[in-house]
């Protein structure tokens, strides 16, 4: 692993390059003239030249950031934290491609840890074993595989109290999920995630109803959006938004503090979101979405 003092120093160079609140000026053009200003800022630059691809783009601009995690990473723990995910995800689309008999290509994620030959060349060695009936569904799959994820994010990570602290964050907010959309608690109990602070009980509540179910706890606010879609028949989009915007709050709460490995998960999270509103913007200008429309999607501004 690279010195911290010079991955912090690369990191500030990088740092210029963040959209930042340009992303809202973004939504106010047309999509030529916000394709334009993606590339005086850089944005992309793997696609090629003048690329007006939106997805083509972003990818671009994701695997970069997957080389510069890979290359600058401060430690195993953080690069697994950051990488591992993938794989998981990729693991699921492998799993359901044999179940099914299809092709798993279109399903695949970017590569993380492993790529995906590696990973089924592993299911096929038996080297994961998840609990799964006879004939499982999609879904049971997908919750097979994401206990496995954080069980294995947990154990990797156990020694880096930051990524302790954003596990657990995830995982709670996550069952808070699994809570509200299950049908019964004895069935949403089969499905938690381990690891978190927020035990069945408390997560039992929820089925008790009414906002004050996880009053006094750090996810009373997350739980009333949450709460206020379902009453309303609406989807869960708020929520997840917080979710996906979890990991870089958590940093920019603290931004004046980071020290040692910090400003690095601080970076890569910030640029995550940037590239998932890029992505949004491109949509939503190519949809005919209003400006207001557009803003309010928007995830890192």
């Amino acid at each position: 692993m690279l010195a911290t003092v010079y991955t912090n120093g690369v990191i500030a160079v990088k740092e210029k390059s963040l959209l930042g609140e340009k992303l809202l000026r973004f939504a106010e053009m047309s999509a030529e003239e916000v394709f334009r200003a993606l590339s005086e800022s850089g944005f992309g630059a793997g696609a090629g030249t003048g690329s007006f691809d939106g997805e083509l783009l972003c990818r671009a601009e994701e695997d970069a950031l997957d080389g510069f995690i890979r290359t600058y990473a401060p430690s195993r723990a953080i690069e697994t934290y950051l990488l591992a995910p993938r794989d998981f995800h990729n693991l699921k689309a492998l799993v359901k491609a044999k179940l099914l008999g299809t092709d798993a290509a279109p399903m695949l994620a970017a590569e993380g840890l492993h790529s995906a030959s590696e990973l089924a060349e592993l299911l096929e060695q038996g080297a994961f074993s998840f609990e799964l009936s006879e004939q499982p569904t999609g879904a049971e799959i997908g919750a097979a595989i994401d206990k496995a994820l954080y069980a294995y994010l947990f154990q990797k990570c156990k020694g880096a109290a930051v990524l302790k602290k954003l596990l657990v964050g995830k995982v709670d907010r996550l069952n808070i999920l699994t809570a509200l959309r299950a049908s019964d608690r004895e069935f949403a109990e089969s499905l938690y995630l381990a690891g978190g602070k927020l035990g069945a009980a408390q997560l039992g509540r929820v089925f008790e109803g009414g906002e004050e179910a996880l009053k006094h706890t750090p996810y009373e606010e997350f739980y009333r959006t949450a709460l206020r879609a379902k009453e309303a028949g609406k989807p869960f989009t708020e929520a997840e938004r917080a979710l996906d915007r979890f990991e870089a709050e958590y940093f920019e709460a603290h931004k004046y503090e980071l020290a040692g490995k910090e400003p690095f998960l601080y970076y890569v999270f910030r640029r995550r979101a940037e590239i998932a509103d890029v992505r949004i913007l491109l949509v939503c200008l190519n949809a005919g979405l209003s400006e207001q429309e557009i803003k309010k999607r928007l995830r890192s501004v």
